[in-house]
C-alpha cells in the first residue's frame, strides 16, 4: 500500500495562532487539494495527523471538527481528490498524552488502521514536531514552507530536524515530487 501522511493545519490549510475553530476558518492553501488529488490519482492513499488541542482547549467541540473535515471532504472531492482517514489527538499540551505530536501515538494508530509498517511512508508537515512524530516510527520526513514552515524559507533547516529532511515549497510541489520519484521507480 502507498501510504503518505499529511499534517492539517499549515499543510493542507492555512494555519492560525488563534485556532482553527470552525469551517468558515478552515480555508485549504492554494493548491493544496489539487495536490492531495494528483497523490490519489497516482495511487497513494492520504491521511491526516493532527494536533487538535482547540479540543483540550474548549475552543471547539468535535461537532465543529467533524464539519471542519466535512468541508475539506467536499472540497476535495470536487477536485477528484479524498482522504482516506483522519487521526486527531484532541487533548491539550498538558495532558500527558501520547497522541500529541511530536509523540508518535498517532502515526501508531495509522500503523494499526491499516496493518502496515510505516518504514519509508512519506510524512508531511510544516514544523519539527510532525516530522519528529512520523521519524519516530520509520517515516521519511518532507517539510513544507508554508505555515510554521514559512520561517525556514530561504535558510538552512537547524539541526534539530531530522536527518535526510527534504524541503518543499508547498503541498502541491511535494506532490509533484511523489508522483515523479513514483513514476521513476515504476519505471525501473
Amino acid at each position: 500500500m502507498k501510504l503518505v501522511i499529511l499534517d492539517r493545519d499549515g499543510t493542507i490549510n492555512a494555519d492560525s495562532d488563534e485556532f482553527i475553530k470552525s469551517p468558515q476558518e478552515w480555508q485549504p492553501l492554494p493548491g493544496a487539494l489539487e495536490a492531495i488529488a494528483r497523490m490519489n490519482h497516482a495511487g497513494w492513499h492520504v491521511t491526516i495527523a493532527s494536533n487538535q488541542s482547540g479540543l483540550g482547549r474548549g475552543l471547539f467541540d468535535v461537532g465543529s471538527l467533524n464539519a471542519m473535515h466535512a468541508k475539506m471532504h467536499k472540497l476535495l472531492a470536487a477536485h477528484g481528490g479524498r482522504v482516506d482517514a483522519i487521526f486527531y489527538c484532541p487533548h491539550s499540551p498538558d495532558e500527558g498524552c501520547t497522541c500529541r505530536k511530536p509523540l508518535p501515538g498517532l502515526f501508531e494508530q495509522i500503523g494499526d488502521r491499516f496493518g502496515i509498517e510505516l518504514k519509508g511512508c512519506p510524512v508531511v508537515g510544516d514544523g519539527l514536531r510532525d516530522l519528529q512524530a512520523g521519524v519516530a516510527v520509520g517515516c521519511e520526513p518532507h517539510l513544507v514552507l508554508t505555515g510554521k514552515g514559512a520561517q525556514y524559507r530561504g535558510r538552512p533547516l537547524p539541526e534539530t530536524f531530522p536527518a535526510g529532511t527534504r524541503v518543499h515549497e508547498d503541498l502541491a510541489a511535494f506532490a509533484d515530487w511523489l508522483v515523479a520519484r513514483s513514476a521513476a521507480k515504476a519505471a525501473g
